[in-house]
């Protein structure tokens, strides 16, 4: 007990990182009842009718999705952006705005409804991104309950058109019935609407509108080679963490041996010192990268060498990231024991919840945000976009700026940090 007390490092791996561990992943999965994330999907109502507009409400009242009708401005200032169009919106998914696009057509009021084998009935067009399979299917589900739930009045007068097609037609009495039974539900739901209540809460019903289905990013390319694609840079940035902390902790060996003290009674000066071991630690994490992404197109039959720009580009910035934040350990650190606990403590926590060990479109919302923080959140939506949605180099401002100024922080911290060893 004595010598676990004396180290500080094992002592927080035995207790804190179990507990860190436990909490971030209890908040990933325990709570997936309550705290499902939203997902977003984009509504392009060509139709403009009654029954389209009643849809598009039912979508818009249901709290697990995040309906978006028009683009967001770019500034406060900026005049409000048109809404979305049946080819706006296929773009917005293949630029990772929203996983789906939802595109109700023109005529879809005149026979939204489909019931059986009934052939007549309009189609809405889903657009999907496949890199999120899970989203389609949520969108599915509540697309069939929003129609049985808002659509009320619709959807008996579909269910007696077919009935009296298959039934050999209704007399005159019972179509006078019918016909006064469909305006008192539409009296009611307009009433409702008006009230604010809902119109009902059946949740079958699955099939009654039409669907259409297509994967508008990387249509030819399966599911699996999107997930090579993902894991190769979410593996990959993990162990360029443990590799620039490994390498940075070289520092702490010299400091030990007395070798710092000698280079820095030179004209080398600290910050000359630490930008080479930036510069060595940064080609060490890139050329890490090339071999994982090598290791896959040879394997696992990656799309390489037709993603060369976007890659040289996010993994030079990823490496330069990644070394800042090893030789910050370092620097904070005053033995290899100490550097080892803090950086196992600190990497795999920045792995699970940026994404690393389980996808961040999975999480809840709040974790999502979380995982903002982290350097492997922004690496893997820059390889991302490189490897699955094959969007030009000018696209990844976002993560290039980011990784680049997590860089040059890190550094600057680790500058000052290390100040420590020229007065000793």
């Amino acid at each position: 007990m004595l010598a676990l007390r004396r180290d500080r490092g094992a002592l927080v791996l035995s207790f804190v990182l179990p507990l860190a561990f436990f909490s971030i992943f209890a908040t990933i999965f325990g709570r997936q009842g309550d705290s499902t994330p939203k997902v977003k999907v984009i509504l392009v109502d060509e139709d403009q009718s009654e029954a389209s507009r009643d849809l598009v409400n039912g979508l818009k009242s249901e709290t697990s999705l995040v309906v978006m009708t028009a683009p967001a401005a770019k500034s406060k200032n900026a005049p409000p952006p048109g809404d979305y169009s049946a080819s706006t919106a296929e773009s917005a998914v293949k630029a990772g705005d929203a996983p789906v696009a939802l595109i109700i057509p023109r005529g879809f009021g005149q026979h939204p409804i489909a019931f059986g084998s009934d052939e007549s009935g309009s189609s809405i067009q889903l657009l999907n991104d496949q890199s999120d399979a899970i989203a389609p299917q949520i969108v599915m589900g509540l697309l069939q309950k929003a129609a049985m739930t808002s659509m009320p009045a619709v959807m008996a007068e579909e269910g007696m058109d077919t009935a009296e097609k298959y039934m050999g037609g209704f007399t005159p009495a019972q179509k006078k019935v019918v016909q006064d039974g469909l305006a008192d539900l539409r009296k009611k739901t307009a009433e409702d609407k008006r009230g604010g209540a809902s119109s009902g809460t059946n949740d079958s019903g699955a099939g009654i509108i039409r669907v259409e289905t297509r994967a508008v990013v990387r249509e030819n390319a399966g599911q699996n080679k999107n997930m090579i694609s993902f894991y190769a840079a979410a593996i990959g940035v993990m162990f360029l963490l443990f590799t620039a902390s490994g390498s940075a902790g070289a520092l702490l060996d010299e400091a030990e041996s007395g070798t710092l003290d000698r280079v820095l009674s030179t004209r080398v000066t600290m910050t000359k010192l630490l930008a080479g071991k930036l510069v060595f630690n940064t080609l060490l994490a890139f050329i890490q990268l090339v071999a994982m992404f090598l290791w896959g197109w040879a394997v696992f039959k990656l799309d390489f060498f037709s993603h060369l720009p976007g890659f040289a580009v996010m993994g030079l910035c990823t490496a330069f990231a990644v070394a800042a934040f090893g030789l910050l350990l370092a620097s904070a650190c005053h033995t290899r024991a100490q550097l080892g606990a803090l950086s196992t403590l600190l990497i795999l926590i920045m792995s699970s919840v940026g994404g690393s060990m389980f996808p961040r479109f999975l999480m809840p919302e709040s974790m999502q945000k979380a995982g903002l923080l982290t350097i492997n959140a922004w690496a893997i939506d820059g390889f991302q976009k490189v490897f699955w949605r094959d969007l030009p180099v000018t696209d990844l401002w976002p993560q290039v700026t980011v990784l680049l100024a997590v860089g040059v922080g890190l550094f600057v911290i680790a500058r000052r940090v290390a100040c420590k060893w020229e007065y000793t």
